[in-house]
């Protein structure tokens, strides 16, 4: 099982991740591509909040098709296009993936991404012990 750690000599996270996870040897590593809030139908979700929570879900999605869960990740790399959107990122992380499971996570604001309509796009590594 991967491990999560709060080293104490770090400051005390910011948000909903940890500092550390440590992935045992041998485990099967799964790198997802960055997912934005389009559906499996092509649709682009309205609004920073949902097309975060579609991402989240795509996630998901990609996880489940390579026989991992949620407490399979291990990092998250966000990419939001204006920092007024951090509170809704936040709750729809809240909401799809929970706050039992902290990876570690980077958050980036960006001036922009693959087209002016995405305002989320979210990366995801996952790692499943042998």
């Amino acid at each position: 099982m991967n491990e999560m750690s709060n080293p104490g000599s770090v400051h005390t996270p910011l948000g909903a991740y940890c500092h550390t996870a440590r992935v045992p040897a041998g485990s099967d590593w799964l790198v997802i591509a960055g997912q934005v809030g389009i559906d499996a139908g092509g649709n682009l979700a309205s609004g920073a909040r949902e097309q975060a929570a579609q991402a989240f879900r795509n996630i998901v999605e990609c996880l489940a098709a390579n026989g991992m869960d949620r407490g399979d990740i291990v990092k998250f790399q966000v990419f939001l296009t204006d920092p007024r959107f951090v509170e809704d990122y936040r709750a729809a992380r809240r909401d799809v993936i929970g706050d039992e499971h902290r990876p570690p996570s980077t958050l980036l604001i960006v001036k922009g991404l693959a087209t002016p309509e995405i305002v989320v796009e979210i990366e995801a590594f996952a790692a499943k012990a042998p």
